[in-house]
């Protein structure tokens, strides 16, 4: 196989369902040893575009690769581990001899003792699958996503079900595999978990890359910061011509103004003597996508394409 310095890749991807463009001409590289997050609201495309990347579904138009070949060949040499949304628990085996079983499918596998180590779940060994938690299965399911080494870990809604708790105890994991060189690539709906994790964050909505960057990058996008204040019966004639100003929101008797220099967009309210309960923050990640996707006040679900 001809090497290449990509674990992914996306060129022009297309897939369609009837009038749907649920992957819409994406190109993409996601580089060997990145930790990259995909997010995306309800319908965006995210599971799409993981079932593009595992060969499961074939792309209508474009091509998808993995490590330089097609999706097919290299899950078939073991070199990629998936942890789905949709899975259900095998009757009678117990955790050990589940998760054993798939290591033995792959030529290369962890130790066994190594992956319910990492999966947090070495006490679970001699547990029946279909007698667990929410929580404790999705933990099996990261273990059998581990259980073959590989190269390139795909996880679609990895912390679903879990508590606090066991949501950090499993990125602690994933970071500790992580740091040996691996591809990860993760969807989740839990945006403090892609700013906080993710070297890298790709933002999908209606089957379309809208941003790529880090969280910092995604905040500046959208406007690095917010700066409000109390309207005190004053109209908001002029007040998005200030200097910074990308956009404004009232909210009953309060402005917000979404600003790329947060410095002179005060300056400019003072001399105006609008500063009556100044509040001036960093933009979060979650009004950074919402402005991405232009999915303000809309629920943040689950998604079905």
């Amino acid at each position: 196989m001809t090497q290449t310095r990509s674990a992914v890749s996306f060129t022009g991807a297309v897939k369609t369902y009837g009038a749907v463009r649920a992957v819409d001409g994406v190109d993409l590289e996601i580089g060997r040893g990145e930790t990259v997050a995909l997010l995306g609201r309800n319908g965006a495309g995210k599971s799409t575009a993981i079932s593009l990347l595992l060969g499961l579904v074939a792309p209508d138009a474009g091509a998808v690769e993995l490590f330089g070949g097609v999706p097919e060949q290299a899950v078939r040499a073991g070199r990629v581990g998936a942890m789905l949304q949709e899975a259900r628990a095998v009757p009678r085996v117990t955790v050990g001899e589940l998760v054993g079983f798939v290591a033995r499918r792959y030529p290369e596998p962890l130790p066994l003792a190594r992956v319910l180590e990492l999966a947090g779940i070495a006490e679970l060994a001699g547990r029946r699958v279909d007698r667990l938690s929410g929580g404790q299965t999705q933990r099996v399911r990261f273990a059998m996503a581990l259980a073959g080494n590989p190269a390139l870990l795909v996880l679609d809604e990895p912390t679903a079900a879990l508590d606090v708790e066991a949501r950090h105890a499993f990125w602690e994991a994933m970071r500790a595999y992580a740091r040996g060189g691996r591809t990860v690539l993760f969807s989740t709906h839990y945006l403090e978990e892609a700013d906080a994790y993710a070297d890298r964050i790709l933002v999908l909505d209606r089957g379309r890359i809208v941003a790529d960057g880090t969280g910092e990058e995604l905040r500046q996008a959208a406007g690095g910061g917010l700066v409000a204040f109390d309207l005190a019966g004053r109209g908001t004639a002029g007040l998005e011509l200030l200097p910074g100003v990308r956009s404004l929101e009232v909210r009953g008797d309060r402005a917000r103004l979404r600003t790329d220099d947060a410095d002179a967009t005060v300056v400019a309210l003072a001399g105006l003597g609008a500063i009556r309960g100044l509040e001036v923050a960093p933009a979060s990640l979650d009004e950074a996508f919402l402005a991405l996707t232009g999915a303000a006040g809309r629920a943040f679900g689950k998604e079905t394409v």
